[in-house]
């Protein structure tokens, strides 16, 4: 025996596992550092847009800090409006933010709401101081094009309120910077109040935080991919360990297959031999069931013998005590005693008859004929009517006359006679109201196919299959040997090459025996 594959098998586990192992490790990292930068990404465009919203928060809850504060004075202080104005001015001037901010408060005081070149005068501006107390138009431009004072003013009038971004220069600085306002208008004093923050300050802070975000994330692929490693280091290792261990094995297993090669190699000399025993006993068995099922049948085909004389016999019986009635009596003329001896030869042609189908139902035949199917139901029925009509079990048969099959006659002619007797006793056995038997027939391309349908109730076991088994019997009593339908199954598929099949209809059971055209 050739042990050079089981021998590699070792190494061949141990390579394998270590380049899937490897490539699984390596895919998982990969696809860890990838899911994980991208996800980064999409944190960061929510942290952005999350911090952009705060800042919009805080302008707006600063402007109305401060509008909040100029109430209070008003409700507090006997000034008039030019003097809390004054104050309003020094207040806005006077607010600081944090340090390395560019935050500021600004002011309009609205000459015409629908805006125009001089809509409204600026108040307070920390950053353009040049512009203060001057008229200032919705028709200035930013860098860009951008009208911006014509876009919050709209939004003053709609709804009081807007958040407006435009380029506007930085404090101490000569470029102009985006920047993002909050403008609120101030009825009791016709102002527009506003702060805003330069957008470059936000990205500032929001860089901060990513660069601070992306230090965390590459610490933690970092750590990740050397616990990557270090499993898959271990995991080899370990690989190595179950590899030698399964060189140790398969030292033990080649000892073991050796010693029972030859072992199995006696046994093999001797399973042939076993087998042919074995299946000759089969066959005896077989041929006994056979045999058995025969004398069965034999036995039920001498009571149906004995249904079908008892009639013609008691007619028999009744033609001799007239003619020796009319003997005794001196009245016994030729035209009487040739008259009822035709009786007798006619009761005795029928019980011969009757004799000439028994004997033909057991004759062998090896070879299959042709038969038309209406004239083989006809002949099995002819057999048992006499114990049917004893149950007043009625028979209807719907076969086509002209429906042929070719097979083997007689042992088709005693499947028909087991299933006829089975639905016979079944019905018997129950006492079935009005008990019937039907009978009838389809052909397709492949088969003839022949229907026995009863009304005594259908076949309560499960699987329906069980009752084709050997010695299996629904009837009560020992009534059933349990042979009949399992030698009828064998009969019909491996015999005749067909198929006999049974199902549950609303009333009873069905059998349908398949035989086929060619075979």
């Amino acid at each position: 025996m050739n042990f050079t594959m089981e021998k590699k098998l070792s190494k061949i586990i141990i390579f394998t596992f270590i380049i899937i192992m490897s490539s699984m490790i390596f895919a998982i990292s990969y696809f860890y550092v990838y899911n994980t930068y991208d996800d980064f990404e999409i944190e960061m465009d929510k942290f952005v847009q999350e911090y952009y919203l705060n800042k919009k928060k805080t302008l707006k809850k600063d402007v109305n800090t401060v509008i909040d504060i100029l109430n209070y004075n008003i409700v507090k202080s006997d000034l008039n409006d030019d003097e809390l104005k004054m104050d309003a001015v020094r207040l806005l001037n006077n607010i600081t933010f944090e340090e390395n901010k560019s935050n500021y408060f600004f002011a309009y005081e609205i000459k015409n709401m629908n805006g125009g070149d001089d809509f409204a005068k600026l108040v307070v501006n920390p950053n353009r101081p040049d512009l203060v107390g001057q008229l200032i138009s919705t028709n200035y431009k930013d860098t860009d094009g951008k009208k911006f004072r014509e876009i919050f003013l709209r939004d003053i009038r709609q709804k009081g309120e807007s958040f407006t971004e435009y380029a506007y220069n930085k404090p101490n600085s000569k470029d102009a910077n985006y920047k993002l306002s909050y403008f609120k208008y101030y009825e009791r004093f016709n102002w527009v109040i506003a702060v805003g923050i330069y957008t470059d300050d936000i990205e500032n802070e929001i860089e901060v935080k990513r660069e601070i975000l992306k230090e965390r994330v590459k610490k933690q692929v970092v750590q990740n991919i050397i616990l990557f490693l270090m499993f898959l280091s271990i995991a080899i290792l370990i690989s190595i360990a179950i590899s030698q261990k399964i060189d140790d094995i398969m030292k033990n297993y080649e000892d073991k297959v050796r010693t029972n090669a030859n072992e199995l190699e006696n046994l093999n000399q001797s399973l042939e031999k076993k087998v042919k025993e074995e299946i000759e006993k089969n066959r005896e068995k077989e041929q006994l069931l056979v045999q058995k099922s025969k004398f069965i049948a034999l036995g039920e085909m001498i009571s149906n013998i004995a249904h079908q004389w008892r009639q013609p016999l008691s007619e028999l019986s009744s033609i001799l005590m007239f003619i020796k009635f009319k003997y005794s009596i001196d009245a016994l003329d030729k035209e009487t005693m040739d008259k009822k001896s035709k009786e007798a030869d006619r009761v005795l042609e029928y019980m011969s008859h009757t004799i000439d189908d028994f004997r033909n139902f057991f004759m062998p035949k090896k070879e299959k004929e042709e038969f038309y199917l209406l004239d083989a139901v006809k002949i099995v029925m002819n057999i048992i009517s006499s114990a049917l009509a004893n149950y007043n079990i009625k028979i209807e048969i719907q076969i086509d006359e002209n429906i042929k099959i070719t097979t083997y006659l007689n042992e088709y002619k005693q499947v028909l006679l087991n299933i006829f007797s089975n639905a016979k006793d079944i019905l018997i056995e129950k006492n079935i109201q009005n008990p019937q038997i039907k009978i009838h027939a389809l052909e397709d391309e492949n088969y003839v196919v022949l229907y026995i349908e009863d009304n005594g109730g259908g076949v309560l076991v499960e699987p329906k299959g069980k009752i084709f088994e050997p010695y299996f019997t629904t009837k009560e009593d020992s009534n059933g040997t349990g042979i009949g339908l399992y030698m009828s199954k064998i009969i019909v598929e491996k015999n005749m090459k067909g198929r006999l099949r049974v199902k549950n209809t609303k009333d009873g059971a069905q059998f349908a025996i398949y035989i086929p055209k060619i075979v």
